[in-house]
C-alpha cells in the first residue's frame, strides 16, 4: 500500500495553517490575514482532470495507479463515518453524529477524488439558513432553535458522491390502453324519490404495444456516504455540477473530507435503479395513449463511466433526550435538510388547546350534548 500522503498549508508570512476561503478561490491566515492564490488549471488540464473513468475497470479494481490514494482517516464508532483529515487537524467529535472519534493509525486505499465543488457559503452563511429552516419547524423544542441561535461551530465537510454516465437503448413489451365512455342508466334517491339518471362510465380497450427508446444519462448522482441517512442527502439538491473544479488537496484546507463508505459497485446498482425510473417514463411515452401497461423492459448499457467527486456540506448535529438528530446545509446553495426532533410538551399542549377549542364550539352551539344546561343568555 501507498504511503498517506500528508497535506500542510503553511502561511507563507508567519508560518500558521493557512484555510480554504469559500467563495473565493484563495487561501487565508486568520492569524496575519495573509492571502495566498490557488493555482488554476488551464483548460486543457481542466478536461483532463474531469474526464470519466471507465466503469468496467473500475468494478474489475483495475483503475491506473495514479487514480488511487492511501488516506488518513478516522473512523466514528457510532455511525461509521470514515472521516478524512488533513494536515495538522484532528477531530475530537464526529461531525455527522456528534460522537467522539477514534482515531485510526492505518491509512485506507481509496479511488482519488476527481474533482470538487468548492464551498461557496461561508459558516456563517450556513447558520443563518439553518436557524431560518429551523424557525419553520411546527413542534420542534425550543432548545433546538437556542442551540443554534448560540454559534455552536458548524463543521464544514466535504461529503462523497457518485456520478455515472452511460448511453442506454431498451426495447420493451407491453399494452396500450385507449379511454372511451359508454352512457348508462342509474337509479338515485333525492329527496325520498327516486330518478332515473344517465352516466358516462370510463372503459379502456387495451392493444399490444412494444417498441425501443434510447437515452443518454449524465452525472447521474449517487450518494458515497452510508452514515447519511439517504434521503438527507439525495434532498441537499440541487447541486450545480457544472462548477466542479478537478480536484485539489488546497480545497480542503481547514475542512474535512468524507472517504466513501458506499463501494462503486453498490453506487453502480443504485445509479441504475434511477435509470430504470427514467426509462419507465420514457416507455409509457412512447406507448402513449391513456393509460399503459408494461411488460418487460430489456436494456443495454454502452460507454458507461464514472467519477469520484466531494460536494461541499455545512453539517450540525443536536443531542435532545440521548439521540443525536443531523442537520446538513449545502454549502454551494443553502438548501437545508435535517431530522427533525418532537417536543412531546408542545404536542400535548395543540392537543389540548385543540379539545378545548371543539369543546367550547360545541358548548357555544348546543350545550345539552356535554349535559349540560343553556345558560341564560342563551335562551
Amino acid at each position: 500500500m501507498p504511503p498517506v500522503t500528508e497535506h500542510r498549508w503553511p502561511c507563507d508570512q508567519c508560518g500558521a495553517q493557512l484555510r480554504f476561503a469559500p467563495g473565493q478561490t484563495s487561501l487565508v491566515c486568520d492569524h496575519c490575514g495573509h492571502v495566498q492564490a490557488i493555482p488554476q488549471a488551464g483548460e486543457r488540464k481542466r478536461a483532463r482532470a474531469l474526464a470519466e473513468h471507465d466503469l468496467a475497470a473500475g468494478l474489475r479494481d483495475d483503475l491506473p495507479v495514479s487514480a488511487i490514494e492511501t488516506v488518513q482517516t478516522s473512523t466514528c464508532t457510532s455511525c461509521g463515518a470514515r472521516i478524512e483529515f488533513s494536515g495538522a487537524t484532528h477531530a475530537t467529535e464526529c461531525p455527522f453524529c456528534a460522537s467522539p472519534v477514534v482515531v485510526d493509525s492505518g491509512g485506507a486505499r481509496l479511488i482519488k477524488p476527481q474533482a470538487v465543488v468548492p464551498f461557496v457559503l461561508t459558516e456563517d452563511e450556513a447558520r443563518k439558513a439553518m436557524i431560518a429552516w429551523m424557525g419553520s419547524l411546527w413542534f420542534a423544542p425550543s432548545t433546538l432553535l437556542e442551540y443554534a441561535r448560540k454559534g455552536r461551530r458548524m463543521n464544514g465537510i466535504y461529503v462523497p458522491f457518485w456520478t455515472f454516465d452511460a448511453a442506454t437503448r431498451s426495447s420493451y413489451t407491453g399494452m396500450r390502453g385507449d379511454a372511451y365512455y359508454e352512457s348508462r342508466t342509474v337509479t338515485v334517491r333525492v329527496n325520498g324519490r327516486d330518478e332515473s339518471r344517465t352516466e358516462q362510465v370510463r372503459k379502456i380497450r387495451w392493444y399490444p404495444a412494444s417498441g425501443r427508446v434510447a437515452r443518454d444519462f449524465d452525472d447521474v448522482l449517487v450518494l458515497g456516504s452510508a452514515s447519511l441517512p439517504r434521503r438527507l442527502g439525495n434532498e441537499l439538491t440541487p447541486w450545480d455540477l457544472g462548477r466542479l473544479e478537478p480536484y485539489s488537496p488546497d480545497y480542503l484546507a481547514g475542512f474535512s473530507a468524507e472517504g466513501y463508505t458506499i463501494a462503486l459497485a453498490d453506487a453502480d446498482a443504485q445509479s441504475k435503479a434511477v435509470m430504470a425510473q427514467v426509462i419507465e417514463q420514457d416507455v409509457r411515452r412512447d406507448i402513449g395513449g391513456d393509460e399503459q401497461r408494461i411488460t418487460s423492459v430489456d436494456t443495454d448499457f454502452s460507454d458507461e463511466t464514472f467519477k469520484h467527486i466531494l460536494l461541499p456540506v455545512w453539517m450540525a448535529a443536536y443531542k435532545y433526550n440521548g439521540k443525536s438528530y443531523r442537520f446538513l446545509v449545502n454549502g454551494q446553495t443553502g438548501e437545508v435538510q435535517g431530522e427533525r426532533p418532537w417536543s412531546v410538551w408542545k404536542i400535548g399542549f395543540a392537543v389540548l388547546l385543540g379539545a378545548a377549542i371543539v369543546l367550547g364550539a360545541i358548548y357555544l352551539n348546543d350545550p345539552s350534548i356535554l349535559g349540560l344546561p343553556h345558560p341564560d343568555w342563551m335562551n
